[in-house]
């Protein structure tokens, strides 16, 4: 992993290393780079350029980005320098779909200094933090999607789905674990785990989920700048493979009423820096550690702040409810809903597994930025750990079914209701700010609101149906 530097000059690449790059991917047959940044809302940008370009590509003398043209950024002006870039060799990544292009995450400098609107500078920093607290956080994330298509009449429909529109479907629906909907989504999915086998990325399991053509990934977990940039690059292939299939993928978390919520639990692990290989969090012979606790406690102490980064729109929102309407598959939701903790308790935001020794934060979603979300969870835990923040007792009762006069006794608060919320509780929040930076905090704040204004300039059908012939 490329560490945090403080200068341009000092992310440059060594010429060994860049040969030594060069000389692997023109022998896997790569004739085209696509050094991508990441931008505020964590989605990958970038200029291909041949492999005739790759020594200037990395010495930082290759293509320039205006990152304040098009992304939500208003400190600059039209005036203002451009961006460099500078991608990371210890980052990259052949594309299994078209071998002949390699994907490399870059990290974008401006006036010889690291860009104050970069997430994954933001992400290298708390880590380079977290290095001198003596700490080393690692993650895997549980992503979750919907696999669609367009029907004869050009509308989005489920891409697994035995049912036609017209017939009826069962008030119970048996698409999750089932074995018939599971072999009927083989084409994509031996695909798609036959490149993620290919890659080295150690699936797990392929799940078909709560809702009809839903799915989620496991695979194994790893150090969190390379979880960040495998995320973002499973966005890229998912939608790739999908479309030889005749399919899109999409991570909205909640695309109609009836469906069940696609997360993007973020299972969060620590270890010594001076005992590689060992989990503070706890081990089977001892149990969970006192470490966990105080982790746990940096987490919900930032709770609200986190959550309007791991679940940053206004639809993620409309999932994090107990019950559902219609709900196919059952009435509860399996969702957080409160900022809670407990063991193996899934109505909470964070669970204590019973299979493993991390901390899973629950209410997390595919459209958040990975990489501000993982630098805040790694902030919040060693403020946890370094000021022994305790969490309270864990809570193991079901969430959904308790009144507001026991969460007052106990304590317990809910999660934001909606993007307006949440974002109010990131305005001003000490870690946002030391994660981020003002400038970025700024940034995605102006954004976040008016993102919220503009939702409320619409009208949307439920209103329609509630109110236009009642008043």
């Amino acid at each position: 992993m490329t560490a945090y530097v403080e200068t341009f000059q000092e992310a440059l690449p060594s010429a060994e290393r860049i040969a030594e790059v060069r000389s692997e991917l023109e022998a896997a047959g790569v004739k085209y780079v696509l050094s991508s940044w990441i931008d505020l809302f964590g989605i990958p940008k970038t200029k291909p350029v041949p492999m005739s370009d790759f020594e200037e590509l990395c010495m930082g003398k290759g293509p320039q980005f205006a990152v304040h043209s098009i992304s939500y950024v208003p400190e600059l002006t039209p005036a203002d320098s451009d961006q460099v870039m500078v991608p990371d060799l210890d980052a990259v990544y052949i594309c299994p779909w078209d071998t002949s292009m390699a994907m490399i995450f870059a990290d974008l400098f401006w006036q010889d200094k690291p860009y104050n609107v970069c997430p994954r500078q933001a992400l290298k920093r708390a880590i380079r933090d977290a290095d001198k607290a003596g700490l080393v956080g690692y993650a895997g994330i549980e992503p979750e999607f919907y696999a669609m298509r367009l029907d004869d009449k050009g509308r989005p429909v489920k891409a697994i789905d035995s049912d036609s529109a017209h017939e009826i479907r069962p008030r119970r629906q048996p698409f999750g674990y089932d074995v018939e909907y599971s072999m009927d989504s083989m084409p994509f999915l031996k695909d798609m785990m036959d490149i993620l086998e290919d890659i080295g990325w150690n699936l797990h399991d392929v799940v078909a989920e709560g809702g009809y053509s839903q799915f989620e990934l496991d695979f194994h977990y790893t150090d969190l700048l390379e979880m960040a940039d495998r995320l973002c690059f499973l966005r890229i292939l998912l939608k790739e493979v999908a479309k030889k299939h005749n399919m899109f993928i999409t991570f909205m978390p909640k695309p109609t009423i009836g469906d069940w919520r696609s997360g993007a639990h973020i299972n969060f692990s620590m270890q010594s820096k001076d005992n590689p290989g060992e989990n503070i969090f706890g081990s089977k012979s001892a149990g969970w550690s006192d470490e966990s606790r105080y982790a746990v406690g940096g987490l919900m102490k930032h709770a609200e702040a986190i959550t309007a980064i791991t679940c940053p729109t206004v639809n993620s929102y409309n999932g994090l409810v107990p019950k559902v309407g219609g709900f196919e598959g059952g009435t509860f939701t399996w969702a957080p809903t409160n900022i809670a903790y407990g063991f193996n308790n899934r109505s909470a935001q964070f669970r204590l597994p019973q299979s493993r020794y991390c901390i899973e934060n629950r209410a997390a979603d595919m459209t958040m930025n990975v990489y501000l979300a993982l630098g805040m969870t790694l902030t919040a835990v060693v403020d946890g750990i370094a000021n022994k923040i305790d969490p309270g007792e864990p809570c193991d009762r079901d969430l959904y079914v308790m009144t507001d006069e026991e969460f007052k006794e106990l304590g317990i608060r809910r999660l934001p209701r909606n993007l307006f919320a949440a974002t109010e509780e990131l305005r001003g929040n000490e870690l946002a700010e030391k994660v981020m930076g003002p400038v970025m905090l700024k940034s995605y704040l102006a954004y976040k609101v008016d993102e919220w204004e503009r939702y409320h300039q619409a009208v949307t059908d439920w209103e329609i149906e509630e109110y236009l012939k009642l008043y």
